[in-house]
Order: C-alpha cells, then structure tokens, then sequence
C-alpha cells in the first residue's frame, strides 16, 4: 500500500538549515506530485513545496521561495525539502502527501523547531 515517511525535523537556531526526506513506498514516485506542507500550532496547514509527477516541475509558497528546495530521487524513492536560512516562523509539523489532482496520501509528519 501507498506509504510516506518524513524524517530529518529537529530543532535549529534561526538562520541554521535541515533537510527533510519523504521516503515513499507503494507506487512509482515519477508517477505522482509530491507535495510538502505543515502547520503550525493554531494556524492551518499550508502549502510549502511541489513537485510534479512526470516532468518535475517544482513551486514554492511565497514565504519559502529562495530558501527552500524540493528535489527527488527517483531511484530511493524519495523526495526531499532543503530548507535554509530558516525563520521561527518556519516552526511547524512539516508533512509530505502525494496525488495528482488532490493529494490522497499524508505522511505522519516531523516537526521542526526554529529557535535559539
């Protein structure tokens, strides 16, 4: 069955830097968009970071866009959420999910913590 599992959230010191993997099982990741997103403590999830099925194409939301890189590989199967220069404000539940015309599938999520 289709699985996502996030890893790679911790705590960091604002301008420090993660990566998060979305390790994916279940179906062929050139197959799906991947989609990173996370919520923050009383505040609704937003959209992060994409990355499309077929042909890679990636998006950001505005208030990663710069600091943020989605890439994947295709051979582990997993994608990934370079994240630099992070903000406080980029403390959330970070969760990866795929689909193509709406995402069907959620990962558990992993936190990360942007604080000094």
């Amino acid at each position: 069955q289709v699985q996502l599992v996030e890893s790679g959230g911790g705590l960091v010191q604002p301008g420090g830097s993660l990566r998060l993997s979305c390790a994916a099982s279940g179906f062929t990741l050139g197959d799906y968009a991947i989609g990173w997103f996370r919520q923050a403590p009383g505040k609704g999830r937003e959209g992060v970071s994409c990355i499309s099925g077929r042909d890679g194409i990636t998006d950001y939301g505005d208030s990663v866009k710069g600091r943020f890189t989605i890439s994947r590989d295709n051979d582990k199967n997993t994608v990934y959420l370079q994240m630099n220069n992070l903000k406080p404000e980029d403390t959330a539940v970070y969760y990866c999910a795929q689909g193509n015309t709406r995402y069907n599938y959620w990962g558990q999520g992993t936190q990360v913590t942007v604080a000094s």
